[in-house]
């Protein structure tokens, strides 16, 4: 019994360690603000600087009680396809300004939700959600076939699309 008691002390003190280590960083002295910040790994790359959701559920939590769409883009990490959409997404300024006016959340997993997959579970796909939570089938790609879908060379069209999900906000809600 011993042992056991040992090992939860020393998670304790790992788990202070961090949270400690965290306040620290918080005063951040000129020299640090130079350094490029660590990426956050919500993010998986999307956009460092944005805030992202940790979950489905969090993001339309969110989403209801700010009033503001929420975006979910569906990806995998080792799809050549999602990887250059998420370089094109997180190098366009204007998609990363326009990204702060969403609940955003990236998933690498499928959630349960029908809703989420209209036409299929393919990545990648990008889906708008506004803060009745209905999702709105009718933001979409170029492609007939995958609804949802876009290519690095969709980014405009990507781009017009966020700004449809938030004019539509303001003349609906």
């Amino acid at each position: 019994a011993m042992e056991k008691s040992y090992m939860t002390v020393f998670l304790l003190l790992i788990v202070i360690s961090c949270t400690l280590a965290k306040d620290v960083g918080k005063k951040e002295t000129k020299e640090t603000t130079a350094k490029p910040k660590l990426p956050q790994t919500l993010s998986r790359g999307w956009g460092d600087q944005l805030i992202w959701t940790q979950t489905y559920e969090e993001a339309l939590f969110r989403a209801k009680h700010s009033n503001k769409p929420l975006m979910i883009i569906h990806h995998l990490e080792d799809c050549p396809h999602s990887q250059a959409l998420k370089k094109a997404f997180a190098e366009h300024k204007d998609i990363q300004k326009l990204a702060e006016k969403f609940i955003l959340l990236n998933l690498v997993y499928e959630t349960t939700d029908k809703n989420l997959a209209p036409d299929g579970q393919y990545v990648p796909r990008i889906l708008f959600i506004d803060p009745s939570l209905t999702v709105r089938a009718d933001i979409t790609g170029r492609y007939s076939n995958r609804l949802y879908a876009y290519e690095p060379s969709d980014i405009s069209l990507l781009y017009s699309n966020m700004q449809k999900a938030l004019k539509l906000l303001k003349t609906e809600l």
